[in-house]
């Protein structure tokens, strides 16, 4: 048990690390102010807004380091251990600089034998860094994530807490890629399930720029 205590398996963070964001920087505008006090009134208590905050700051600053975090509790009116709780808990909050792109790749069950991990080694062969680590551009950080709920249109991807690309195959990541070192965003695509296509007579959405048909996911090359 000491040998486990003195060497853990995960890292203590520093309690005290260097800010990394400049104090001459380190404010919330007038109107991001007011964005914060109105979602405060939306609450029976200010913690309800302490996550749309935090999301606030991580648009601003880019990630969300201890002093970032402090800000926020400030002005949301919480303890600094309260808004730090929630920042840490959830993976789409980030306390380190990312890339300009961050790649979650979903290798929970459903993926994973849709060959979710055939797809994360490719995008890391692909990119030069394995995951949890930034590529030497600024350009892409790779992640492996727990279900995003796109599991029958498995193996897939979330680009930085936002867009989804589906049905992930090679080729489908290379264009990806190149497209990424454009800077140009995948379109918005939504699949169909069976239900939809046979109860509902398909996707009934209508802000979508494309509809992929459900197609059943491919099997893994490698379970890890």
């Amino acid at each position: 048990m000491s040998d486990f205590l003195e060497n853990p398996v995960v890292p203590l963070p520093d309690r005290s690390p260097a800010p990394v964001v400049p104090a001459h920087a380190l404010f919330f505008t007038e109107e991001e102010k007011g964005l914060i006090a109105r979602w405060k009134q939306q609450y029976p208590t200010v913690d309800g807004a302490i996550m749309r905050a935090l999301w606030l700051a991580q648009e601003k600053f880019s990630f969300l380091p201890p002093e970032v975090i402090r800000l926020t509790a400030e002005e949301v009116g919480l303890p600094y251990a309260k808004a730090y709780g929630v920042a840490t808990f959830y993976t789409q909050y980030f306390k380190e600089k990312k890339g300009k792109y961050v790649l979650d790749v979903c290798t929970c069950y459903s993926c994973q034998v849709c060959g979710g991990y055939d797809m994360l080694h490719y995008i890391e062969s692909r990119v030069g860094v394995h995951a949890g680590e930034t590529s030497d551009d600024g350009l892409f950080t790779i992640q492996e994530a727990e279900c995003l709920g796109a599991c029958g249109s498995a193996p897939m991807l979330q680009i930085t807490n936002g867009r989804y690309v589906l049905n992930l195959t090679r080729e489908k990541v290379d264009a990806l890629l190149d497209a990424l070192r454009e800077d140009r965003i995948p379109a918005f695509a939504s699949a169909t399930l069976p239900q939809d296509e046979d109860e509902m007579g398909g996707n009934r959405r209508t802000d979508v720029d494309e509809t992929l048909a459900y197609t059943p996911g491919p099997k893994a090359e490698s379970l890890r």
